[in-house]
This record gives C-alpha cells, structure tokens and sequence, in this order.
C-alpha cells in the first residue's frame, strides 16, 4: 500500500469505513499506522439513528481481542517464572477436576477439548447451546444482561459437558479456555487479573483507556451497541455486564491503545524472543498461535490478528509480524441472534485488510 501520508490512500480509508456504514453498520472508528505515520478516521453515528460521528478514539467493548491482552499476560508470567507453557492446568486448578493431560499451552491455543459455555457450533451444523448469549438464547441473556456471573461458575458450567475431543487432538474455538486462563493468572499470582493486567501491560504501555471492567459501565466517550430480538423490537445494551462471557471477551479498549498494544506485543516489547515465537507459531488446522490468529495476508506474507464482536460493539485488530504496520478499528451496530451482520462484517474485514495490508505483509517470525 501507499503509506498512510498519501492523501489519495487516506481518501480510500474514509470511502473504505463509509461503504461498512452502508452495509448496515451504525457506526465505525478507523486507525492506520505505519512508520510514515498514522490515519484516523470515522464514519456513521455513535447512536441509532442519531447525526454525531463516533469519536475517532472513543471506548468500546472489544470482545475476544480480550483473549490475546489474556495469553500475552499468562506468556509474561512464564517469562517470570510463575508456570510453564506445558504445565498441567490441573496442578495449579485441583478444586475442578480437569483432564490432567490438560496444559497451559493447550489453553491458550484451543486445543484443551473443553465444551465452550457459550455454545458448541460443530461442522455438520449441530450446536449445542450452553449458558444464555446473544447469539443462541437472545432474549434470556437481553432480559438477564445486568446479572453477574462468577467465573467459577463459567467453568463448572463447561465441566459438566462431555468434553468436544480428547486434550491435544484438535482444535476448537472455546471461550471456557480463555476463563481458566483468568483463574490461572489470579492463582499464581494472588492478584486479580485486572491488578495483573495492570502491573504487566496497561501500566507500563500507558494504555489510559483500557480496562478491564467490574460491573455495567463503559467510559465516556463511546459509542452505542444495540440488540435486536425476534419481535424487531431495538434495545440499547451499551451497558451491560460482560462477566457471562468473562476473559473471553470482557475488556474495554480504543483503537489507540488496541495500536500501541499490538505494536509493543509483536515489537518485543512484552516478551521474550522465545515466547513471542511460541505465541505466532499457529496450529495447523486453523493458523491460532497462543491468543493471536496467524493468517496468510493479501500479498503472500503473514498477518498477525484477532478480532471481537460482542452485543453491538465489535473490535478489529491486525499487523504485520513486527508491529510496524497495524490496522485497529470499532464498529458499533444493531446485533440479533442470526448474526444479520456477520457476512457484511467479513466482506467489510477483507476490504480493510486490503487496502491497508497489500504490499505491508511480511514473513512471520
């Protein structure tokens, strides 16, 4: 690509995020940065059918992006010492009975086999609904939105379920990984994940509009999320809490602080060498590192992401191997339970990538 000072790529950006709008979404924040500089920009409304713009560095829910904010954490404190990648989960968690062939490593990537508590989605179109979401029990999660959930409880839940496959034999995309992973950090360290979090990277990368939340609210400013359930009537869920899906996709962000942390993670800045090369090594089914997706970029070359959507708020965060190029981006936008949005929300994705990345996408590490 042309490097983000180009006025001509900054005119395909802004034409970019306002074609998204017009697939259906409310709103969208847009930031592009490479060595040359940095692009930012929006489109649409922060609010159903209002006229504002969102704030081009407003909070958002960024949904599972959470997850590698949770892996780069639990990576660190193996750097420290505190466990090793190939720990048995079930030495450090005895109280839930885990498969003791169950590590640390296989958490982080997915391939643990335990039952996702939001639902089991199987290849030939089978789910198996668990805990109520927005997607497979809408109006009971819209209707129990406020309640809180112990993450404990999350992942007795999952426990309960037959396990998908045996430890290590597969892959699949569970959230109930990303909760132990939560209970890990809190029982090595004796700190809550949000003390961790803040000890280990939001602290030390400055990242002021991060957080991770304890209760309904969001910071001002932010833009709006909705759900829409099957009598078309619109709710504003904006706030709501997000313990029912817990280190799965919990966090509060800007597309600032999602840039300065992608950047930092894959410019060495978090990790050791060794570790960041263990967290980009992907497993073959699907190219998942340790919190990261490693995917085949526009030109040939590799580009590490990891997205998030979660009740009207989705997050989009992507790179080049070494921090230099990045694409973070909100969107805001009326969710319902048959995911309306989601071939619109790929197409959008791909577009984005494309302009950003072709040319940009380096060999990974």
């Amino acid at each position: 690509m042309s490097n983000v000072a180009d006025t001509q790529q900054q005119n395909h950006f802004q034409r970019a995020i306002e074609e998204i709008v017009g697939s259906g979404f409310i709103g969208v924040q847009l930031r592009v940065h490479d060595e040359q500089g940095e692009w930012v920009g929006s489109a649409g409304a922060s609010e159903l059918n209002g006229h504002t713009k969102p704030m081009t560095d407003g909070h958002h829910r960024i949904g599972s992006n959470t997850k590698t904010f949770v892996a780069s954490l639990v990576l660190q404190l193996v750097g420290e010492g505190r466990l090793g990648l190939d720990d048995p989960i079930a030495g450090h968690l005895p109280e839930f009975g885990l498969d003791p062939r169950i590590t640390v490593r296989m958490v982080l990537q997915h391939t643990s086999g335990v039952f996702n508590f939001t639902g089991e989605y199987f290849e030939d179109g089978t789910v198996v609904p668990g805990l109520p979401n927005p997607q497979l029990q809408g109006k009971e999660w819209l209707d129990n939105r406020f309640h809180a959930h112990r993450p404990e409880d999350l992942v007795r839940f999952a426990l309960s379920k037959p396990a998908r496959f045996e430890p290590g034999t597969d892959w699949s995309y569970a959230n109930t990984n990303y909760v132990l992973a939560r209970l890990l950090i809190e029982r090595v360290t004796g700190r809550t994940v949000a003390e961790e979090m803040q000890r280990l990277i939001i602290g030390p990368l400055g990242l002021a509009g991060t957080i991770v939340p304890d209760g309904v609210e969001i910071p001002e400013p932010h833009a709006h999320g909705y759900y829409r359930y099957e009598d078309e009537t619109v709710d504003d869920v904006t706030r709501h809490d997000l313990s029912w899906i817990s280190s799965g996709g919990d966090m509060i962000s800007t597309t600032r602080d999602l840039q300065t942390f992608i950047s930092a993670l894959l410019g060495g800045r978090l990790l050791p060498a060794l570790l960041l090369a263990e967290m980009l090594t992907p497993h073959p089914k699907v190219g998942y590192g340790l919190g990261v997706f490693v995917q085949d970029g526009p030109d040939g070359g590799k580009i590490i992401t990891h997205n998030g959507g979660t009740a009207g708020h989705a997050a989009l965060m992507y790179s080049t191997p070494d921090g230099r190029t990045t694409l973070t981006a909100a969107l805001n936008y009326v969710d319902d339970a048959a995911m309306t949005l989601a071939v619109p929300f790929q197409q959008a994705t791909q577009r984005l990538v494309a302009e950003v990345f072709g040319g940009k996408a380096e060999s990974a590490r």
